[in-house]
C-alpha cells in the first residue's frame, strides 16, 4: 500500500491473507510479508512510533478505537515486530460466545466437565502459548468471565473447565475495544482491575474521518490489491470518486472503504471506476459533488442549472438515517445490511439499539 495509509491485509489467490505492498520485518514461514502499518498523517507516525517502542517487549497492551479502524492489524503489526513473531497469533472474538462455550473455547475443558465434552480440549490460551492472544472487542465479555480473564493474565496459567490444577502458558496479551472501558469501570459493567491490568500500555488509533489526506491513497491501494488480485490492468479513480471518498463519513473506517472499492470494481467497465460504479449511499456523497458529465460550474452542459449544495447534517443523524436504509433495502436482514454498511455484524447490532431502530421503523415503504 501507499505511503500514507493504515493498510489493511488483502487476500491472496492462494487463499491467506497478505498486506498489499507492506514494509515488514522479513518474511514469516509461510512466505508472506507480516503487516505493516504506514501513513505520513501525525496520527499515524505517532501510532507507528509507539508500536515500535512496545513490540519488543512483553507488556499487555490496549488498542482502542472504532469498528473498522485497524485494530486487529495494529496488533498484527506488534506481533510481527515482537520476539514471538514465529509464535501463533491467535484472535478471540470476544462478541460471538457467551457462558460455558466461551470458557471453553478460551481456557479448554477436560474430557467430562460437561454434557457433550467427548475429549479434552486445549483452549485458545494455550493454543497461543509462545506467541501472542488479541482480545477483540473485550468489552463485550461478561463480568463472571472477565475474573477469570484477570486471574489467567496475572497468574500466566489456566484452569480449563473440570480440572483441578492450573497450566502454565506462555501468552502475551494484547486487547481491543470501540468502548470506553474506564467509563465501563466506573459504572461497573467492567471490573476495574481487569481494566487496569490490560491498559498498561494503550494505542488509540485514529478513524479515516480524522485523516482525510489518507483516503484516497489507501483507496488506491485497494484498487492496485484488487488488480494484483485478479490479474487485470489497475483502474483509476476519476475526481469524483475521490471528491465522493473525502467527503464521505466512513462509519465503517477501513474495512467499509475496502468494502466500497471492491463494489465499484465489481461494476467498472473501463479503465477509470466513475461515480456510477459507486454503492449508492455515496453516489452523491461530495457536499459540492458533480455527477459525471456535468460541469464544476453547478449548471449542466446545456446550461441548466442544478442543485448541487446539499445541507450538511449531524454525524448521528446521518448515521441513523444510513442504517434505516440499509435495513429496508434488505427487509430487515441484518446479516445483508451489515455488508451493505462496510460493517461487523455485531456493530450493526449496536448501531440498532443505539439510535433506538425497530422492526416498524425499517419495514416502512419510505
Amino acid at each position: 500500500m501507499g505511503a500514507s495509509t493504515l493498510e489493511a491485509p488483502s487476500r491472496t489467490r492462494g487463499g491467506g491473507s497478505a498486506g498489499a505492498g507492506t514494509v515488514g520485518h522479513g518474511l514469516r514461514k509461510n512466505g508472506q510479508v507480516p503487516p505493516r502499518l504506514l501513513g505520513d498523517d501525525p496520527s499515524v507516525v505517532q501510532l507507528r512510533s509507539r508500536i515500535d517502542a512496545v513490540s519488543g517487549r512483553n507488556c499487555t497492551v490496549l488498542i482502542c478505537g472504532e469498528s473498522g479502524a485497524g485494530k486487529e492489524l495494529v496488533a498484527r503489526h506488534i506481533h510481527a515486530a515482537s520476539p514471538r513473531a514465529a509464535g501463533p497469533f491467535i484472535t478471540v472474538d470476544c462478541t460471538t460466545l457467551r457462558d460455558t462455550l466461551f470458557e471453553s473455547q478460551l481456557f479448554g475443558h477436560v474430557k467430562g466437565a460437561f454434557t457433550g465434552a467427548d475429549h479434552s480440549t486445549l483452549g485458545l490460551f494455550r493454543a497461543a502459548s509462545g506467541g501472542t492472544l488479541f482480545l477483540d472487542e473485550v468489552g463485550e465479555l461478561e463480568l463472571h468471565i472477565q475474573s477469570k480473564l484477570l486471574r489467567c493474565i496475572e497468574e500466566n496459567a489456566v484452569l480449563p473447565l473440570g480440572a483441578v490444577e492450573p497450566i502454565p502458558v506462555d501468552v502475551r496479551i494484547i486487547a481491543a475495544t470501540h468502548r470506553d472501558l474506564r467509563e465501563m469501570a466506573r459504572r461497573g459493567t467492567f471490573r476495574e482491575d481487569l481494566y487496569f491490568r490490560l491498559d498498561v500500555v494503550r494505542l488509540d488509533v485514529p478513524p479515516v474521518r480524522a485523516r482525510r489526506n489518507d483516503i484516497i491513497p489507501l483507496a488506491e491501494q485497494f484498487v492496485a490489491a484488487h488488480a494484483a488480485l485478479y490479474e487485470e490492468p489497475v483502474k483509476m479513480l476519476s475526481p469524483h470518486v475521490k471528491a465522493a471518498l473525502r467527503s464521505h463519513a466512513w462509519p465503517g473506517n477501513v474495512r467499509e472503504l475496502r468494502n466500497v472499492i471492491e463494489h465499484a470494481l465489481a461494476f467498472a467497465n473501463g479503465e477509470c471506476v466513475t461515480a456510477a460504479d459507486l454503492p449508492e449511499v455515496l453516489r452523491h456523497a461530495a457536499p459540492n459533488h458533480q455527477p459525471e458529465g456535468r460541469s464544476t460550474n453547478g449548471r449542466r452542459k446545456n446550461g441548466q442549472t442544478t442543485g448541487t449544495r446539499r445541507r450538511v447534517v449531524p454525524l448521528k443523524v446521518a448515521e441513523r438515517c444510513l442504517v434505516k436504509r440499509a435495513l429496508r433495502a434488505t427487509r430487515g436482514n441484518q446479516t445483508r445490511a451489515a455488508e451493505l454498511l462496510g460493517v461487523e455484524r455485531h456493530r450493526l447490532a449496536r448501531l440498532i439499539r443505539r439510535h433506538g431502530l425497530t422492526a416498524s421503523v425499517w419495514s416502512q415503504s419510505s
